[in-house]
């Protein structure tokens, strides 16, 4: 089967294998994305968790917390280029809708684009088309979550292309330290608050492929799994956004971080939407 250059060069911006091990691993899996991750794992090559990254071309990636500082709201708005994402108008009309989602709370993307926008007649849906007229590009709204918690603190990256909300368990001034574990989300792009919160899949695939390696690397099959077991540990430790290493100060976790901060704080629920 002919493979493409866009699918290699998506696989190889996922794993970070080389463009040919990549090609080779989509020949091999008969194209089945997935299943070339796999490949390429199970052979050693360096291969990055998976992630809610949220796949668009172009466009603005926008959060904010509400007034009451207890909920929040994260929104990707696509475009086609670049030129269109930057325009004033264009984030405009996505703050807009931010805006509109915060206040209104719907239950999901498509409950947010049947609102209606403004006094304008449409729902958000219609004036989205619209807008498609006007600016002669497609615009998509494609991604949308919301996080509900005692505090809840968002932060956009420069250049709208990455945003991060979190929600810490308590009530109060945390704004500063709130801010630190958002960028840390946005930075270190956990896949789950804690070890107990990783899907059972996920946990599976990472003992499989561990077992695989440890195979291959030469080790016998009854210590495999044992090995397989540590580099789970190590996969929870640097994936898992509570005990990541803090990226300001990596001798404590962000657990331990916000320990210091306060006793029994923590993070309840984190959200995290990028442009890729």
């Amino acid at each position: 089967m002919k493979i493409t250059a866009a699918e290699v060069n998506k696989l190889r911006k996922q794993t970070g294998a080389g463009m040919m091990d990549c090609k080779k691993a989509l020949v091999e899996a008969e194209g089945d994305f997935d299943q070339a991750v796999d490949i390429l794992r199970k052979k050693g090559q360096k291969v990055a968790a998976k992630r809610s990254d949220r796949e668009a071309a172009e466009g603005v990636v926008l959060a904010k917390s509400a007034a009451d500082g207890k909920y929040g709201a994260i929104i990707t708005l696509n475009c086609e280029t670049d030129f269109v994402a930057k325009n004033e108008d264009f984030t405009n009309f996505a703050t807009n809708i931010l805006e509109i989602a915060l206040e209104s709370k719907p239950a999901d993307l498509a409950a947010l684009k049947a609102l209606p926008y403004g006094d304008s007649g449409m729902s958000i849906d219609e004036k989205i088309t619209e807008q498609t007229g006007v600016i002669g590009e497609k615009i998509d709204l494609s991604g949308y979550a919301t996080v509900d918690a005692g505090s809840v603190i968002s932060y956009i990256h420069p250049g709208n292309k990455l945003a991060s909300l979190v929600g810490l368990n308590k009530e109060g001034n945390f704004s500063e330290v709130g801010r630190d574990v958002a960028m840390q989300v946005a930075a270190m792009a956990p896949v789950a608050l804690d070890e107990s919160s990783v899907p059972a899949d996920v946990v599976a695939k990472e003992l499989e492929v561990g077992k695989d390696l440890a195979i291959q690397e030469g080790k016998p099959a009854e210590m495999a799994e044992n090995i397989a077991k540590g580099r789970l540990k190590k996969f929870f430790k640097e994936n898992t956004l509570l005990n990541q290493a803090f990226i300001k100060d990596n001798k404590k976790s962000i657990q331990q971080y916000l320990g210091e901060q306060e006793n029994g704080l923590s993070v309840t629920q984190f959200e995290r939407f990028s442009l890729s």
